[in-house]
């Protein structure tokens, strides 16, 4: 009998400690200003009904509340990171739900903005560069503004033209294709930059694993597409009419926007285009040219050259 006797004062000493904590914390629980405001915006609760309830009163005593005691996202102290608890009255039963808190809510926004913008072979700068940062040349300035006008368009809807950049090299043609897609970000709109040499490289090597028609598939549609430094890619005439043609005859068939910078204008990348290994082909560079004025308009930059600065 001995064991069992010794077992049994064991366990009514811990039962005693857990009543005094019990005691202890039910009372830290209702003195608690913002249970005692929701209590007594509840009068008809019944005792046991509030005992039953304790831990889920402790529970919310102990959380954050929109982010009163979080600096962060990242730093949430709560059982469920970037939720806020709630406490709510049904059937006259205590109930704890939780919401998403301010700062989730914004970490959603921005996770959603930043996946807005897609790049292909892009450099890391120009996926954060901004309108703003863009210097006030007197010789970008009509760039500028048909920047600021296509932006300025969106609210009512999309436009169906983009621009066609062109003018020498490193005036910040690039630049101004990272600076739209991350105002056209703000605006819940998606973007997809492409280098137009590696996307050449990129297209053929997707004959080995048979996904080229989801990749083109994937470039007709995107809400703005943006081909970077087009007439520098080793082109064929293959890819000119198939791949370049089919993407561009149906962002003009359904009026979707396409951005362009180049080296050359547009008359200059017709030629540029009509000569190909099998000769000049200047019918069907002519076709494709004239697609791209169907979805773009043309708009010189100029200036110094900015990667000698």
């Amino acid at each position: 009998m001995k064991p069992v006797q010794s077992e049994l004062k064991r366990w009514m000493e811990q039962n005693e400690n857990f009543q005094e904590n019990y005691n202890r914390t039910r009372q830290e629980v209702l003195a608690d200003p913002e249970i005692k405001e929701f209590l007594a915006a509840h009068p008809k609760l019944k005792k046991n009904e509030i005992n039953k309830s304790l831990i889920k009163l402790y529970e919310y005593k102990t959380q954050s509340k929109q982010c009163d005691r979080c600096k962060s996202f990242g730093s949430c102290q709560n059982m469920l990171q970037g939720y806020s608890p709630i406490l709510h009255v049904e059937d006259n039963e205590i109930h704890l739900s939780y919401e998403k808190c301010h700062s989730r809510v914004d970490y959603e926004r921005q996770q959603k903005q930043h996946k807005l913008i897609k790049s292909l072979f892009m450099p890391k700068e120009i996926m954060q560069a901004t309108i703003a940062d863009i210097d006030s040349d007197p010789e970008r300035s009509e760039a500028v503004r048909q920047l600021l006008h296509f932006v300025g368009q969106v609210k009512e809807g999309l436009p169906k033209k983009g621009i066609y950049f062109y003018g020498p090299f490193g005036v910040g043609k690039t630049y101004f294709l990272g600076a739209l897609a991350n105002q056209l970000k703000e605006k819940n709109i998606s973007s997809t930059l492409i280098y137009m040499p590696e996307f050449v490289r990129e297209i053929k090597a997707s004959f080995k694993d048979d996904s080229i028609n989801d990749k083109i598939d994937y470039f007709k549609k995107a809400d703005v597409l943006m081909l970077d430094d087009i007439g520098a890619e080793l082109h064929s005439a293959w890819f000119r009419d198939e791949i370049l043609g089919s993407i561009l005859q149906y962002r003009m068939m359904e009026g979707l926007p396409v951005f362009f910078t180049s080296n050359y204008s547009m008359d200059q990348l017709e030629g540029h285009l009509a000569t190909t290994r099998g000769g000049v082909e200047e019918v069907k560079a002519g076709r494709i040219m004239e697609r791209i004025k169907q979805v773009s308009k043309e708009v010189r930059i100029a200036g110094g050259n900015r990667r000698d600065i």
